[in-house]
């Protein structure tokens, strides 16, 4: 089940559809599966190396080890969740329908209680009926860890691969991409990881207002980079993130990803990675089918998972990760012990 996604940071773990991509490693070959799953991933669609590109790998481990097949959809617009999610539940085919994504959450509400004997499952939001079971996250907690990193980082002198500090600067960026409260829970956790770490430095911060902007990514921290003189800048924008690694890349700096590993995910930018806040979407709808098959599907709750589940959690660049002082990498460890055991409480609202 993906296992270069596992490599937490020490102590962790180590710690009209136009966007249809319909039988998609499904009912195309395996329409003979026993179970029948459908997907609408959130806007931006796949190919974001982060939230749905995660949530897929779900899918597909759930595939190496269960007989399902599966059909998916990429809505390229909220309004569009309706009527995907609607599209499943009408067609009677579904033992399971995943709705990813907090935007969601209006329209599943809608549709929930018109197909009670539809199973959903929806993730980051909690939509309270009986045939829907929710996935939260503790984004504040492994954003916490990845903020600490960079406030530790920020004021030491060091370079590796591509990137490197300004001692004298102590100043560090987040970039998000639509404000929402969610995303801005990234932000306050982060921010609290940097003053926990380094009470001196700076956080500068913007939102983008697109998961899908990569050139607006690349201009926002740019300007951290350039007018701020920001050492790293974190992300939580989606394929809009991309355009953080581009910039950190150009001025030399450093930059941390979000959901997934994208040292690994986006190998080109690896020498500017120092590491990233993995968010394990594929847990959630892995176990939510394995539930499924297993007859144990369990809705009308919500499961949150944190850094205690290793939901959430900091893993390092798989190219300059090593590079991290040791002793830096040992604080951040204590720092995620500290949260799991209540000594530290991580603040999820600015």
């Amino acid at each position: 089940m993906g296992q270069d996604r596992r490599r937490f940071l020490e102590g962790a773990s180590a710690i009209g559809l136009a966007g249809i991509a319909g039988c998609v490693g499904g009912f195309g070959d395996d329409g003979d599966a026993e179970y029948q799953v459908g997907m609408v991933y959130a806007t931006g669609g796949l190919g974001d190396d982060s939230f749905n590109d995660m949530a897929k790998q779900g899918l597909e481990d759930a595939r190496e080890e269960f007989d399902i097949a599966f059909d998916e959809r990429e809505p390229e617009s909220e309004g569009e969740f309706d009527g995907a999610q609607r599209n499943f539940a009408e067609s009677g085919d579904y033992d399971l329908v995943n709705c990813i994504g907090y935007a969601q959450g209006d329209a599943l509400s809608g549709n929930a209680p018109e197909y009670p004997d539809q199973n959903f499952i929806i993730v980051d939001e909690v939509v309270d009926e009986d045939n829907v079971r929710s996935y939260v996250f503790g984004e504040p907690e492994g954003s916490f860890q990845v903020g600490h990193l960079a406030g530790l980082l920020t004021r030491e002198e060091f370079s590796a691969g591509a990137g490197e500090t300004n001692p004298d600067a102590d100043v560090v960026g987040f970039v998000g991409g639509t404000e929402s409260p969610l995303i801005e829970s990234f932000q306050a956790g982060f921010e609290a990881g940097v003053e926990h770490a380094n009470e001196n430095a700076e956080v500068v911060s913007t939102y983008v207002g697109d998961f899908g902007d990569t050139a607006g990514g690349q201009q926002a921290a740019r300007t951290m980079y350039q007018d701020h003189d920001a050492d790293i800048v974190f992300h939580a924008a989606g394929r809009t993130g991309i355009g953080v690694f581009q910039a950190a890349q150009d001025e030399g700096r450093f930059a941390i990803g979000v959901d997934d590993d994208q040292s690994i995910s986006n190998p080109d930018f690896a020498d500017v990675i120092l590491a990233s806040m993995v968010k394990r979407v594929d847990t959630a709808v892995y176990s939510a089918i394995e539930s499924v098959v297993n007859d144990e599907f369990a809705g009308g709750e919500t499961e949150t998972l944190g850094l205690e589940q290793e939901g959430v959690g900091a893993v390092y660049g798989d190219q300059i990760g090593g590079e991290i002082p040791q002793e830096i990498k040992d604080q951040v460890d204590e720092s995620r012990q500290q949260i799991i055991d209540g000594e530290i409480e991580v603040p999820s609202e600015l």
